[in-house]
């Protein structure tokens, strides 16, 4: 290696380190933190006996898909665990209600027409004192759950009770759903617009010309979208609908208003018909929350205790091998820089997230990178007490050092790549830190401290002062002459 090699090779590594992270932080981007340091909560959820595996994991999936569907949830940690459980964690989430409705809410769609409409509320009697039956008379709910032949709506005060028939279509006559707002009217309103299949699309068009049969303001021209037993919009066919043809169903547009929570209404509805029903029921088991605080409680223990152990170590570098010990220094940042990068753009752009267990990981990193620089420097050691001079030692041993990293460090990344692809929740997280870090040490080894401990040999640092590599040497000196020792350089 060349002099000017060396400058080159260091620069550029050293630039992409500091520079990539300095604009990374500079646009605002950062680590993304897990449920147990940002806060938030995790759910388990048990699924009936007998549930086979592939019911769980397709479960799964689709609580996912509706998670992410909501917005403002970094990384949903989704897991299948034992034989009937699934754990969702989802950090830095507030709307905790709405989440825990998006994967606890089975989904379970159906078009049904509506046979008739009632009125019952527990402060108001009904105008003609009649009560549908299988209803019960003071709540206005179905005595059995049974939404085959009864469903309701809950509106404030009172209930609108819906007497409905068998299904038209259900959930998987869909296949997509977009939420917009509608600017026409007044003020304007929330909308979904539904995408059927072509089966699903004349299954539509047939109901639609039943319903547009019955006169207008008959409670009949209405078609119930019904979920999970309740009735959730149930609008009217347009009077302009001709029976003869039905209404089109690439036109078709459901309405849910303009009330305060018409937005969130329709992006709940659109994810249940974009992603289908859960194929099982499930029971909320237990729900854990992580207050904000206490993850930056756990974030701050972290941090410290990185930091702590991070001294220690430049401490022992410096005292023990000198000049060595600030090139290991300044490795240190740049395998730090190059690992939080790293991090960081693996959240921006694929969503993962840095849990306790990813912080310990990085904590665990600091040690092996620093074995990697004690590996060289003693090895440096051994070729210089065996006669050998500074720079030839220095070129000499990083060739036997970097295989013997190389090794070792192949041996971590196996061992980080089987517990991530065996491991569930958090333990993946220190798995992956763990493997980023290995294979970083790896690259750092190469562009950086092997160019930087070649040009600190060549400079004063190297050859004079205790301060210096031949300061730390101890006993033992150099006796290969100079023009053996410029060719083992050059090579």
């Amino acid at each position: 290696m060349t002099k000017r090699r060396a400058i080159v090779t260091l620069l550029v590594t050293v630039g992409i380190a500091w520079g990539s992270l300095a604009a990374m932080l500079a646009v605002g981007w950062e680590p993304k933190l897990g449920l147990d340091l940002q806060g938030g909560f995790a759910v388990t959820l048990v699924a009936p006996e007998g549930t086979s595996v592939s019911t769980l994991d397709t479960a799964a999936e689709i609580m996912r898909k509706r998670v992410e569907n909501l917005g403002g949830v970094q990384e949903p940690e989704i897991a299948v665990v034992g034989d009937r459980a699934i754990v969702v964690q989802l950090p830095g989430v507030t709307d905790r209600e709405r989440a825990l409705q998006a994967v606890g809410t089975t989904g379970e769609l159906s078009f049904r027409p509506v046979l008739g409409e009632f009125f019952e509320s527990p402060a108001v009697t009904s105008p003609n004192g009649i009560h549908p039956v299988g209803l019960d008379p003071v709540t206005g709910l179905t005595v059995v759950d049974d939404v085959g032949t009864r469903s309701y709506l809950p509106d404030q005060n009172a209930l609108f009770i819906y007497d409905v028939d068998s299904a038209f279509l259900t959930g998987s006559d869909i296949t997509d759903a977009q939420v917009q707002f509608n600017q026409q009217g007044v003020g304007g309103q929330w909308v979904v617009v539904p995408e059927f299949t072509s089966d699903g699309g004349e299954k539509f068009r047939d109901a639609t010309k039943i319903l547009a049969s019955y006169p207008a303001g008959d409670p009949r021209r209405q078609l119930a979208i019904v979920v999970d037993g309740e009735v959730f919009s149930a609008p009217a066919v347009a009077t302009d609908v001709d029976p003869a043809v039905g209404l089109d169903p690439n036109a078709v547009v459901i309405t849910v208003g303009t009330q305060a929570n018409a937005q969130e209404e329709a992006e709940n509805l659109a994810a249940i018909l974009r992603y289908g029903a859960l194929p099982t029921t499930f029971e909320r088991e237990r729900v854990e929350s992580v207050s904000a605080t206490l993850g930056s409680d756990s974030l701050t223990a972290g941090l410290i205790a990185g930091l702590v152990g991070l001294l220690l170590v430049a401490a022992y570098l410096l005292f023990y091998y000198r000049s060595l010990g600030v090139v290991a220094m300044m490795g240190l940042s740049v395998f730090g820089a190059y690992l939080i990068g790293l991090i960081i753009l693996l959240g921006e752009f694929q969503g993962t997230t840095l849990t306790l267990a990813g912080v310990t990981g990085v904590i665990v990193s600091v040690g092996i990178t620093s074995d990697s620089y004690i590996v060289y420097f003693e090895r440096i050691k051994e070729e210089f007490r065996k006669g050998r001079g500074l720079r030839p030692s220095i070129v000499q041993a990083f060739e036997s050092a970097y295989r013997t990293i190389l090794t070792g460090d192949t041996v971590t990344l196996l061992g980080a790549v089987l517990l991530y692809m065996l491991a569930i929740g958090q333990v993946k997280g220190f798995a992956l830190t763990l493997g980023l870090a290995t294979v970083i040490d790896i690259f750092v080894a190469y562009f950086y401290t092997r160019p930087m401990t070649f040009l600190v040999g060549r400079g004063r640092f190297g050859d004079g002062g205790r301060f210096s590599i031949r300061g730390a040497m101890g006993s033992g000196v150099g006796t290969v002459d100079e023009e053996t020792e410029q060719a083992t350089v050059k090579a």
